[in-house]
């Protein structure tokens, strides 16, 4: 298992995510568990008598939206979001996938309250495509429903991804197959099109196609319209590509209940309803006015209202109790 120096100079760490100067828990610096990394919604622990290099990803009940982290918490969310992300993971390697999540790794004596919300996971390397002679890392994100910031680029006439869709489609229009519209992965997500991406991973995109199109048939079946989602891809230690954390949860994806959906309600049972929120307070100027005036800043001062956070939470606990049969 890697040291703490050692992965700081290791390469496997991207050099974007500065390490954290906070201790972590008591309860797991007992076990010698040590904290590396503090990210928007969770927290990363090196395992040091492990055989591997993996680490603990501890979720917490933080918040961030569009990138924003935010003061505030939804107490509950961080324990049913790693459920729904255990799910999402065991999806995908019953299809014969690999994913980061280390299925095998328990930790010794990790109290019942850390355990809920906690999962081992491999150490990997950013993937990076040369994609128009820049080399980028990629969000892979495949539609079901022409909806959302592709339906506003259709209307006003842009065709970020190389789709060619048809003239004259309306908002919700369903694609008889899904569509790939893949970013580039950073401070700003670019836009990418769509065939240059899938003729350079071409096993990647094929794969990825299929296990939405799969989940989306699975998840009908037990009344959840899947709208969209995304997928990340990172490099293990034998140099095999694998998903990330991330699989098939409202983190990533939109859900709506079909019920609603056929019924013409869009209304969202994922991280959408957060964004809603934000919108309506207008967290993105108030944040990028804010971060002009103080770069260093780590968080918007902001609240969700006790109604918002009781309905994520009912929203995730709803998704996971159908899910899991």
């Amino acid at each position: 298992m890697l040291t703490l120096d050692e992965l700081k100079t290791s390469g496997i760490w991207p050099a974007n995510k500065p390490f954290t100067e906070k201790s972590g828990e008591d309860e797991l610096k007992e076990l010698g568990l040590e904290m590396f990394y503090s990210g928007k919604n969770g927290d990363l622990y090196l395992i040091p008598d492990a055989n591997k290099d993996v680490a603990l990803l501890m979720r917490s009940d933080r918040v961030s939206v569009f990138d924003i982290p935010i003061n505030d918490t939804i107490e509950g969310k961080g324990k049913v979001q790693n459920s729904i992300s255990m799910l999402g993971a065991n999806y995908a390697k019953s299809m014969g996938l690999k994913t980061a999540v280390d299925f095998e790794y328990e930790i010794k004596n990790l109290p019942a309250e850390f355990k809920n919300r906690s999962q081992v996971i491999e150490l990997c390397r950013p993937f990076e495509v040369e994609i128009d002679e820049e080399v980028v890392q990629l969000e892979l994100i495949y539609r079901n429903y022409l909806t959302g910031s592709l339906y506003k680029a259709y209307k006003n006439g842009n065709d970020p991804y190389n789709l060619k869709l048809e003239e004259g489609l309306e908002e919700w229009h369903k694609f008889d197959t899904p569509i790939f519209t893949p970013t580039t992965k950073g401070e700003t997500d670019e836009p990418l099109y769509g065939d240059k991406v899938s003729a350079k991973i071409p096993e990647i995109a094929k794969e990825m196609e299929n296990l939405f199109k799969d989940f989306s048939k699975y998840a009908q079946s037990k009344g959840i319209t899947v709208i969209d989602t995304k997928f990340e891809v990172f490099l293990n230690s034998n140099g095999d590509w694998v998903l990330g954390d991330e699989v098939l949860t409202p983190e990533s994806s939109r859900f709506i209940m079909s019920s609603d959906f056929e019924a013409g309600s869009y209304k969202s049972m994922d991280k959408q309803i957060i964004r809603n929120h934000a919108t309506k307070d207008g967290w993105k100027e108030r944040w990028t006015k804010e971060k002009e005036a103080t770069p260093n800043k780590k968080f918007l001062e902001a609240s969700i209202p006790n109604e918002i956070k009781q309905e994520v939470v009912k929203g995730y606990e709803y998704i996971y109790s159908l899910l899991k049969d």
